[in-house]
């Protein structure tokens, strides 16, 4: 796929996707959601690259949200099908994906913006960062996951608070509120992204495959996490990065995981 939203960077088996549309401060579109899931889907089966970093372009914005312009005149039954096939391809695709996922928050992250990081499977913000879900204010709700993500990273009450006031939250108090896990000035935001992936691609990628599984299955009505956790551990047995892992731990030297 050509790629006209999006750019994509890969080193030390580390990718970093870059959402590029300044002029609409990066908002999702259609095109951009289908390049986002093209981009992670074929990141994923890169057995390669053991992390992805998603960021924005220029110092303004993450993802200043969605393009209402695309969805303005929509009826009922496009409504909904525009958010579970949004759901679908970006956001649970984001979550479920067995990559770890960093989102590098470099400035608004509204909407569908904050909905992305929240897919990711943890955040980190530059000081400067501004993020909310404005939705009401349009007179619709989140709809890709933002009522499900939010309240399952802040809790309840913080999360109702965030939707039904249409408010923006800075990045100490999104730190403070457990959002996201660090903030640092914007010139140190990828440096700390990338310090943080290279420390994950040093581990085993199919038990950290298996953790993301497992995670998530705890925030899954329909699935028991400890059961999750069980099947997960279990399943770790199976695979050679185990045997490489215990075997470099005994003999005392660096593993090598082949990531099988």
């Amino acid at each position: 796929m050509d790629y006209e939203n999006i750019y994509i960077e890969e080193e030390n088996k580390v990718a970093t996707i870059t959402i590029n549309r300044p002029k609409k401060l990066n908002a999702l579109n259609k095109r951009t959601i289908s390049e986002l899931h093209t981009a992670f889907k074929e990141l994923d089966e890169d057995r390669e690259i053991h992390v992805i970093i998603v960021t924005g372009s220029g110092e303004k914005a993450f993802v200043a949200g969605a393009d209402i312009s695309e969805f303005a005149d929509f009826s009922v039954a496009q409504g909904r099908e525009l958010a579970a096939e949004g759901q679908q391809l970006l956001f649970d695709f984001v979550e479920n994906l067995s990559t770890p996922v960093i989102a590098a928050i470099n400035g608004f992250a509204l909407g569908g913006g904050l909905e992305l990081a929240m897919s990711s499977h943890f955040r980190l913000a530059s000081d400067n960062a501004k993020m909310g879900l404005p939705e009401v204010s349009l007179g619709v709700i989140p709809g890709y996951g933002g009522t499900q993500r939010l309240p399952a990273l802040i809790g309840k009450g913080r999360a109702m608070e965030l939707i039904m006031t249409a408010g923006m939250i800075d990045a100490q108090k999104a730190l403070e509120f457990g959002l996201v896990n660090y903030v640092v000035p914007q010139e140190e935001l990828l440096p700390l992204a990338q310090k943080l992936a290279s420390r994950i691609s040093n581990n085993s990628p199919m038990a950290i495959k298996y953790a993301i599984k497992a995670v998530n299955a705890g925030f899954k009505y329909d699935e028991n996490g400890y059961s999750a956790e069980i099947d997960a551990f279990g399943a770790c047995f199976g695979t050679e990065d185990f045997k490489e892992g215990t075997s470099a731990f005994l003999e005392k030297r660096k593993a090598k995981f082949p990531g099988s």
